[in-house]
């Protein structure tokens, strides 16, 4: 499971960081989770090298757990080889990897945007409203991910 974010505290509760977010709920678990430790535009080049060291795991095995502006807050969808339009986390896995072919745990974040863009909306906090909306997701994508790997 590879739990797509921004390092630092700077980003630690952003929408973009959904990924870190089920990562941390499932680090009690006995998942093997990968955190990619640079910004989310070089996750690419983490995951590449993370599966280089390790052979025998095959990218239809791997879980990306990524934030998902196409989708509403509050909801998830698992889809194989299909992300949202944009994203620069998988942007740079892509490129990196040369296929779209593993799992995508995409979870919904888009709610009312105000006048913010997609970039400033991705990188700014849940409002106190949306917190409990995205705990409960991040709780049910824990749990499936929990039965079923």
């Amino acid at each position: 499971m590879v739990g797509l974010g921004n390092p630092g505290s700077k980003y630690a509760h952003t929408r973009h960081n959904v990924g870190y977010l089920v990562a941390d709920k499932l680090s009690a678990s006995d998942f093997l989770i990968l955190l990619p430790d640079k910004f989310m535009n070089r996750s690419g080049v983490v995951l590449k090298a993370f599966l280089k060291k390790h052979p025998k795991i095959e990218l239809k095995d791997v879980y990306v757990v990524h934030d998902d502006l196409d989708i509403e807050l509050g909801k998830y969808k698992l889809t194989f080889g299909k992300g949202p339009k944009v994203h620069n986390g998988l942007k740079s896995i892509y490129e990196q990897l040369g296929t779209k072919d593993f799992w995508h745990m995409r979870v919904g974040i888009d709610s009312d945007r105000g006048d913010k863009t997609p970039e400033e909306f991705v990188l700014s906090s849940f409002r106190p409203e949306e917190r409990e909306r995205i705990n409960t997701v991040i709780d049910e994508v824990v749990l499936w991910l929990s039965r079923n790997l």
